[in-house]
């Protein structure tokens, strides 16, 4: 079992600019994210895949397993004061992006609350601002944000998904690893996209046992 900085979320400063969110470096300390990286598969294309559509080790799949597990929520919801015990979750797997990655955008009304897990060793990769997630005060301006997330060490990321969550970030090409976890609505339109999540998945694992 892999070690996760829960008190370290529970204490962290919840910011009001430009949207409500809260960031904690190092939410994966260093030797469980050294871990983590050993058991993920090498993910050589863009796209998010659902955890069950690759094939991960044993300290990865402890990763999802308490990304969607009762104690996350249970703290996030109190520090945004929002009810999640009710709310589906969904969690996604990243390892590559390029050009068409990073564009300004809100994410779907269907998702309650995006949490985002940047699980690169900062090695000199991300250096200035290439690959950092920008959150922003409107739709059309990448340098007019309030905060930077450089997407390494473990970094936790969470806010309550709205039509004004802007973010984005500049263009990067390469492997850069990220867990998306997030609390979904319970209408129509977060179940379908919940049966999209586990098609996907099983096509990605009918395709790679062909």
């Amino acid at each position: 079992m892999i070690e996760l900085d829960y008190e370290a979320l529970r204490h962290a400063p919840v910011g009001t600019e430009p949207f409500p969110h809260t960031i904690v470096p190092h939410f994966v300390p260093p030797d469980s994210l050294t871990r983590v990286l050993a058991d993920l598969p090498a993910l050589g294309k863009r796209g998010s895949v659902p955890p069950s559509a690759v094939r991960l080790g044993p300290a990865a799949q402890d990763l999802v397993r308490q990304l969607e597990g009762p104690e996350l929520k249970a703290i996030i919801g109190e520090r945004f004061g929002l009810d999640l015990e009710d709310a589906p979750t969904m969690v996604t797997i990243r390892g590559w992006t390029n050009e068409r990655d990073g564009k300004i955008h809100v994410d779907s009304r269907a998702k309650r609350v995006t949490v985002l897990l940047y699980l690169n060793q900062e090695n000199g990769t991300f250096s200035g601002h290439e690959g950092c997630l920008r959150l922003l005060r409107g739709p059309d301006d990448l340098e007019d944000y309030a905060a930077e997330v450089p997407p390494v060490n473990g970094t936790l990321l969470v806010f309550p998904n709205g039509p004004a969550t802007w973010h984005g970030h500049h263009t990067f090409t390469g492997r850069r690893y990220s867990m998306q976890l997030n609390y979904m609505t319970t209408d129509a339109k977060a179940r379908s996209e919940l049966r999209r999540h586990k098609f996907s998945a099983l096509v990605k694992r009918l395709a790679s046992a062909a």
